[in-house]
């Protein structure tokens, strides 16, 4: 792979800053995929542009359908009514605001399979609830993406855990135990993904108070009863007709909702293919819905058809952003940034360093696994060299990737978050950045004390 060096950072910084001042993810993403070709091509780089995006747009058929009837089953679940039935089934059990709250941590702690899994379900089963007890879309999402990668992380048998375990045993610097062992001796060494699931109840109970672009949004809420973000109330605003076509939906059984929910992580699970598991739940809630003369064969293909059109933004940004990743590992960001802070590096500073620097990357580029691919052949033989121990050093890595899956701004859970709680991803990271410098601080303050201590 080819380095161009410090300019392989150009996009990248493109992106974060054309993003702050225009508030708009996707038109900042397809900026810093031209700034991306024009690098590379250094020519006719219209026509590398077009090869790359296509070719990505191509081999993403898979995702393209994955959310397209992720929607479908958003809207069928809400216009069905079922979703206010959860809602009600739900308030019963948590019948205030703080016992709804927690209630979203822990169905984010019970669903730690798959990060997407985490997101749209919780997302999806406690919108309503959330609602009713004035909390803001921005909250929900901040304490769903919070958990779910977390969790998907500290847990060994998760897609996380299994993808990170394999890539570990490849790189080959461990071989008296299989990577699975290796990667669950390293988590009490993910200390940000910790913190990160530990702080969320302390806001949620109010130890820990709000404060920022998120409490504002937490006061309008109580006070307006404006749970969406404050653009979406302005006239001319489409989510406008959102806001008020779903007041007019009738409450059907909570078991409509919760049938295809347990469908859909059943059938993932055994299957292992989050595809498989929506298309199953879609088929459930037909099956459902069609006697009950709650929905008929014609409103089923409508809302499936709506529900891709909904998605549709969600569906450009996620492959926009995988299209940037291609140009990135095209320009070498990853290995530049690394080798480039290995000179510096001491067995006391390598986890904090290696936190910082791969956290750092993961939030850039948007790529979780892709980073982790790269670093864990760069890191862990360099931890071997400095004799820094190897599960901390999985452990770091494997951390890093988890803060970046919560902070980028247009990585994939951080987008399928905001599908599911219905906000604008911009709308996600003003609010939730400020309460995700909590656990990155206790994260960077734990690598260092544990540096110099292990050292």
């Amino acid at each position: 792979m080819d380095s161009y060096g410090i300019i392989s950072l150009v996009p990248v910084v493109v992106v974060i800053v054309t993003a702050i001042i225009s508030k708009r993810a996707l038109e900042s993403l397809l900026l810093g995929t031209f700034v991306a070709t024009i690098i590379i091509a250094q020519g006719d780089w219209f026509n590398l542009w077009m090869d790359v995006t296509f070719t990505e747009f191509g081999d993403s058929a898979y995702y393209i359908l994955m959310f397209g009837l992720f929607g479908a089953l958003i809207k069928i679940l809400e216009f069905s009514g079922a979703a206010m039935g959860f809602s009600d089934i739900g308030a019963k059990i948590a019948n205030t605001r703080k016992k709804t709250l927690i209630l979203t941590w822990i169905l984010g702690l019970i669903i730690f399979v798959e990060d997407y899994l985490n997101a749209l379900g919780v997302g999806i089963a406690m919108q309503k609830l959330t609602d009713r007890f004035k909390v803001s879309r921005q909250y929900l999402a901040f304490i769903v993406n919070s958990t779910g990668a977390a969790v998907c992380i500290l847990v060994p048998f998760s897609s996380w855990g299994v993808l990170y375990a394999a890539q570990i045993e490849s790189v080959g610097v461990i071989t008296d135990m299989s990577g699975f062992a290796a990667y669950a001796r390293a988590i009490p060494y993910m200390l940000y993904a910790w913190a990160a699931v530990v702080v969320v109840p302390l806001f949620c109970l109010g130890i820990i108070p709000l404060f920022g672009p998120m409490k504002k949004a937490e006061e309008r809420a109580l006070l307006y009863g404006e749970v969406f973000p404050e653009d979406y109330y302005k006239e001319g605003e489409e989510s406008e007709e959102l806001i008020a076509s779903t007041k007019e939906i009738k409450t059907s059984s909570a078991l409509n909702f919760i049938i295809p929910m347990l469908i859909l992580i059943g059938v993932t699970i055994y299957t292992e293919d989050i595809l498989l598991g929506v298309i199953f739940a879609l088929i459930t809630c037909f099956v459902l819905l069609f006697p009950q003369k709650l929905i008929t064969l014609g409103k089923f293909c409508d809302y499936t058809v709506e529900g891709f059109k909904d998605m549709l933004y969600v569906t450009g940004l996620v492959l926009v952003a995988f299209v940037l990743q291609n140009f990135n590992d095209m320009l070498g960001l990853t290995p530049y940034v690394i080798e480039s802070v290995t000179p510096i590096l001491s067995p006391a500073l390598f986890p904090a360093v290696v936190f910082l620097v791969v956290g750092a990357i993961a939030f850039s580029t948007g790529s979780f696994w892709g980073v982790a691919a790269i670093s864990f052949p760069i890191i862990l033989p360099l931890a071997v060299a400095l004799e820094v121990n190897i599960f901390m050093a999985i452990g770091v890595v494997a951390a890093a990737t988890a803060f970046g899956s919560h902070t980028c701004f247009y990585s994939d859970a951080v987008t399928v978050t905001c599908a599911s709680t219905g906000i604008k991803n911009m709308d996600y990271s003003k609010t939730a950045l400020p309460l995700i410098s909590i656990p990155f601080v206790i994260g960077m303050i734990g690598y260092l004390i544990m540096g110099f201590i292990m050292a």
